[in-house]
Order: structure tokens, then C-alpha cells, then sequence
């Protein structure tokens, strides 16, 4: 049975992740999940899959280098899948300090760990290992033109804590590969959205935010440009390239679906309105005179674009859900989930390990 150290998976790409490898694989994998359990990562996310033998959770830092020590000493892990990363931006801004510790420090600590268990004495490394380092377009800067796109070939420049703090974890994996010949891939990917997305993000902050009535904030003049990916096709990807790409390699995993953010917002506001019942209402709450611009993020990118052809050309990999399709089983989640944002909101979500774990 391949075991697969899935960092971050009580996250929002994480535990879709996981959710996904459990239905294409069943049984005939093993997970390990391991989350620090910040501000973003939620068990309630993996509620399904808590109690499944093959699967097992562990609180731990990436930064904690005997923990992750202990997990490679006491399990055969086959594949790594690093999603553990702070990620947003405004956090970034106000506090620096943790995304550096926690996404370049601990990407460190955790290529050191699989170095460690899979390479042998005369330098090669086990059979069937791979190590997966989940990465963001954001990386690449900004693109002012329209027509041009993100391409792996592409010169870094970011310019958020944030971004920055991530390119400087891809470096450390393009390190690892080029002087250790570490069997690792780096994949890029553009703006994701769907089910167990923390409220902060845009989509589903517009979403709650216009279902109770609340102004809808949107940075400058709302025409920064992001190309979005419905999270179930990026987490299609990732297993892919672990089973198909080649070694050493970096993707990018885009959908050509370029959006405003204004744009976004009148999409959410329109779907909503199409799919509430007419005796909803928050019917009568959602509406465009929501919409309140506030000053611009700082150092806010202008537009995000990725070009997936390498993916698209070596693997396979094509984006199957549109943006119509995948905002509207975005939203329905979301109905059908609303005890789900209620606790995330309150703060309640982070009483779950305790409950659940009896520590």
C-alpha cells in the first residue's frame, strides 16, 4: 500500500485533496495528513474520512523537525504532497515574519526529513518516491498586457510577503532537485475556489457576505484580473503529475479563465439570485448596492494569467469545469453547508480537534 504525507490537508486544497485521492484510490492508499491547524485548517472539512483506517491525522508544525523525523522513521512514505503554507496576502502584509518561518523555513525542514529517509548510501534515492511542492502563480509578478500568460519558463518576481515567501520555497525544492538530484515536481497554479474555502477569500467572502446582506468590499477600482480553477480539476492535476510528469519538472496548472474581480462579484450576485427560491429572504438582501470599493491592497498584482500547455502537452491534464458550472456547485455547497460557514465565522471550527480527539 503506497502511503502518501499530505501537509496542510485540513485545509481548503488539502482536504479536497484528500476527499479526491480517497475516491479514486479507496483503499489501496494511505494517508497521512499532518496541519498545524492554524487559523485555516479545519478537520470539519474531513469529517468523512476521519474514522477510515488507511487514514490518519497529525497535529504537528512542518517547522518541527523531530516530529516530521518521527513520521518518516515510523511510516514508509512514498509521496510527499506539500500544501502547508500561509497564504494569504492581507496576513502577509501585517505579519511577514510567520510566512517566512512557516513556508520557507518549513519547506526546508520537510525536504530535509524526506532526504533523509529516501536517500541511500550511495546517494540514489528509494523506489517510487516522489515529493509533490504545491505552489502559486502568484510568483511570476504581475502581467499588464492582455494575451500574455504565465509560463514556466517565466522569471519570478513577486512582490507580496506572501509571494515572495513562496518563491523562495520553490527555490528551495529547484535546489534540492539540481544538487541532490532530489526526486521532487513544483507546480504553479492559479486562483482556486470551491467547497471548504476559508470565508476570507474572495468568492466565498462575497458569497456569505451578500447572503446576510453585508457590504461586499472590493480593493481599487475592482479590475485586477486573476485566472480562476475550480479546486477539484487542481487537485486532479496534482495526482497527476506525481503519476505522470516528469521528474524534476515544474507545471503550471491554470484554466484560461480570466476574471475581473468586479466581474466576480456581479457573477456571484446573479448566480445567487437565480438559485435562491423566490420565498428566500435573503433574496431581497443580495444586491448590487452591496458593492463598496475600499482602498487598494498594497503592492495589489494587476493580473494573473497561466499558460497550462507543458501540462496539457506531457500529461493530460485539462480543466473540466467551467466558471458558470463551478460557481454555481460552489454556491449550492455552500447552501447546503451553511452550519459549515457559521462555525468557520464564529471561531467554532477550532473546537473540533479537542471535541473529536478528547485532548
Amino acid at each position: 500500500m503506497r502511503t502518501y504525507l499530505v501537509t496542510g490537508g485540513a485545509g481548503f486544497i488539502g482536504s479536497n485533496y484528500i476527499h479526491y485521492m480517497f475516491e479514486k484510490y479507496g483503499e489501496d492508499i494511505r494517508i497521512i495528513n499532518v496541519d498545524a491547524l492554524t487559523y485555516a485548517g479545519n478537520l470539519e472539512n474531513l469529517k468523512e474520512v476521519e474514522n477510515r483506517e488507511n487514514y490518519t491525522f497529525v497535529r504537528a508544525d512542518i517547522c518541527d523537525k523531530e516530529a516530521l523525523r518521527k513520521l518518516f522513521t515510523e511510516n514508509e512514505i512514498h509521496r510527499v504532497v506539500h500544501f502547508a503554507a500561509e497564504s494569504h496576502v492581507d496576513r502577509s502584509i501585517r505579519d511577514p515574519e510567520v510566512f517566512v518561518r512557516t513556508n520557507v523555513l518549513g519547506t526546508l525542514v520537510l525536504l530535509n526529513c524526506a532526504k533523509e529517509a529516501w536517500e541511500q548510501a550511495d546517494g540514489s534515492y528509494l523506489p517510487d518516491r516522489r515529493f509533490l511542492h504545491v505552489s502559486t502563480d502568484e510568483v511570476y509578478g504581475s502581467l499588464e498586457e492582455e494575451g500574455t500568460f504565465f509560463y514556466e519558463t517565466t522569471p519570478y518576481d513577486p512582490h507580496s510577503p506572501y509571494s515572495a515567501s513562496k518563491a523562495s520555497s520553490d527555490m528551495l525544492v529547484k535546489a534540492y532537485m539540481d544538487t541532490y538530484h532530489f526526486p521532487a515536481n513544483i507546480t504553479n497554479c492559479s486562483n482556486n475556489y470551491g467547497p471548504y474555502q476559508f470565508p476570507e477569500k474572495l468568492i466565498p467572502l462575497m458569497i456569505n457576505n451578500a447572503l446576510q446582506g453585508k457590504k461586499l468590499p472590493v480593493y481599487g477600482d475592482g479590475k485586477n484580473v486573476r485566472d480562476w480553477l475550480y479546486v477539484r480539476d487542481h487537485v486532479k492535476a496534482i495526482d497527476m503529475v506525481q503519476e505522470k510528469g516528469r521528474l524534476f519538472e515544474t507545471y503550471n496548472i491554470g484554466g484560461h479563465n480570466e476574471k475581473q474581480n468586479i466581474e466576480i462579484i456581479h457573477i456571484i450576485l446573479e448566480t445567487l439570485q437565480d438559485m435562491l427560491p423566490k420565498e428566500d429572504p435573503r433574496r431581497k438582501l443580495v444586491s448590487k448596492e452591496l458593492i463598496t470599493y475600499v482602498e487598494d491592497r498594497k503592492g495589489h498584482d494587476r493580473r494573473y494569467a497561466i499558460a497550462p500547455d507543458k501540462i496539457r502537452a506531457e500529461i493530460g491534464w485539462e480543466p473540466e469545469t467551467m466558471f458558470q458550472e463551478g460557481i454555481r456547485l460552489t454556491i449550492q455547497w455552500y447552501f447546503e453547508h451553511g452550519d459549515w460557514m457559521k462555525r468557520v465565522t464564529s471561531g467554532e471550527y477550532q473546537k473540533y480537534y479537542a471535541d473529536f480527539y478528547k485532548v
